[in-house]
């Protein structure tokens, strides 16, 4: 069983790999492996190996996040009742990479692109 926390995240998608949004709209009928084949084909990623792939509708009220839960694919879906997600744009990259942090803003409402971040160190990969 998945635990919600306050920002409507299933717990066990919080350590993750990876975050990816699928740039083109998705047609929301797609299941598991649909959108298993359009996470490999256009994110380039192996969604076994872990990360959340996410996908939006056209109308950008539904989105759903693929990912690999320790002994099975799982699907989180979310319908917003008035409202629209606030996708980033990927120019014409097929997908987008997010945070953690940035997922977080996208389920809560809030516009990426209005977001400022100060300063932060990062480890040099």
């Amino acid at each position: 069983m998945l635990t919600m926390t306050p920002t409507t995240m299933p717990t066990t998608m919080l350590s993750t790999h990876g975050v990816w949004l699928l740039s083109t709209p998705t047609d929301m009928r797609k299941s598991f492996d649909g959108l298993l084949a359009l996470a490999q084909t256009h994110c380039r990623q192996n969604v076994l190996d872990g990360g959340l792939f996410l996908f939006i509708n056209k109308r950008r009220d539904r989105i759903k996040i693929l990912y690999w839960d320790d002994d099975g694919l799982a699907i989180w879906y979310k319908r917003l009742e008035a409202g629209t997600f606030e996708a980033p744009t990927a120019g014409d990259q097929p997908s987008v990479t997010l945070t953690t942090t940035q997922l977080s803003l996208l389920l809560g409402g809030v516009d990426l692109a209005s977001v400022k971040h100060r300063k932060r160190y990062q480890r040099k990969k």
